[in-house]
């Protein structure tokens, strides 16, 4: 059997070390059991053959055999479509993964990037804006909390929409944003302490950390 081949860059400035995307994939990849190796695309130097695999020069992508798949939500659909762990194959419990898998990129992550740049930028030159963007969010967070107080996860069992649901929230809980949010918070936790997102994290950290070592 052919491992499953990630790319992803060689290296990263440290700030966004933990949360680059390759984690998602890493984490999803550990949680099933499947084997594959890492492999690395250039940060500095984004040339065709990145192109030619990720259209807008971001990682991760994917390789299985000759097929290749980016965006980390299309790859852990992908693995999903293969693997019970990570994807219910009772029909209302994948029903149940597939719409909270695309909630967690269009109703979660689609407010929480804007959210996330606004703080890091501590720009409050339009405070309109910035109001509308904290109100946005916190409308989908106390809507989250009512889901996640009845349940542990989102699909009655963990799923790859655990695993982008919670990567999402992990940018608003670096910033202080789920202080008032104790169930959202909790889930995070919850989710953060599996075993195969902590060997998921410690394998990104030390991987950014040898291109350090390279470039030194």
């Amino acid at each position: 059997m052919i491992d499953y081949i990630l790319t992803t860059y060689d290296w990263v400035p440290e700030f966004p070390r933990g949360y680059v995307r390759d984690l998602r994939v890493r984490w999803a990849l550990e949680e099933a059991g499947l084997s594959y190796h890492v492999e690395t695309t250039p940060f500095d130097d984004r040339g065709t053959q990145h192109f030619a695999h990720q259209p807008f020069g971001q990682v991760p992508w994917l390789t299985d055999g000759t097929q290749t798949i980016f965006e980390s939500g299309a790859i852990l659909l992908y693995l999903g479509e293969r693997n019970e762990r990570l994807m219910p194959s009772e029909a209302a419990r994948r029903a149940q993964c597939l719409s909270w898998t695309i909630a967690a990129l269009n109703s979660i992550e689609v407010v929480v990037l804007p959210y996330f740049m606004l703080k890091m930028s501590n720009d409050a030159g339009d405070a309109p804006f910035a109001q509308t963007m904290t109100g946005w969010l916190a409308s989908r967070l106390a809507h989250l909390e009512i889901v996640l107080a009845s349940q542990d996860w989102l699909a009655g069992e963990f799923s790859i929409a655990d695993i982008l649901m919670a990567d999402a929230l992990r940018l608003v809980e670096r910033l202080g944003g789920l202080e008032i949010y104790p169930v959202c918070r909790a889930y995070v936790a919850r989710t953060t302490a599996r075993p195969a997102f902590r060997k998921a994290h410690a394998d990104q950290m030390a991987h950014f950390a040898k291109g350090d070592q390279a470039r030194a």
